[in-house]
């Protein structure tokens, strides 16, 4: 049986692009040091670094999740929108580069790339 490895299914791509992150008019994340992560079936992710992100307007919600290929998530949400974000705190060894960044549901929020 084939041993489908992370490098297949998962890149991550640093860029210096601008990523800012809006709830309603609301600011809540803007950095030039995001890390795009691609993951084969999802939609491509920013994953934003915490000192980049407004962690006032953030509470971690009770939502956990596990990934095979990420490790454990924790989730945040803002007042008015649950699980609107998540971070893995100690991903398995290979996604080391997106330790304690948070990455936001496009759905949720409105991300701006430019």
């Amino acid at each position: 049986m084939a041993n489908h490895s992370t490098e297949s299914r998962i890149t991550l791509h640093p860029h210096s692009q601008r990523v800012r992150i809006l709830a309603g008019d609301t600011l809540i994340a803007d950095t030039r040091n995001a890390i795009e992560l691609r993951e084969k079936g999802y939609p491509h992710r920013h994953y934003i670094p915490k000192e980049d992100v407004d962690m006032a307007k953030l509470s971690i919600s009770s939502t956990v999740t596990l990934c095979p290929f990420k490790g454990d998530s924790t989730y945040y949400s803002l007042l008015d929108i649950t699980d609107v974000a998540w971070s893995y705190e100690r991903p398995i060894d290979e996604m080391q580069a997106i330790a304690g960044r948070l990455a936001f549901d496009a759905r949720k929020v409105t991300e701006l790339v430019e």
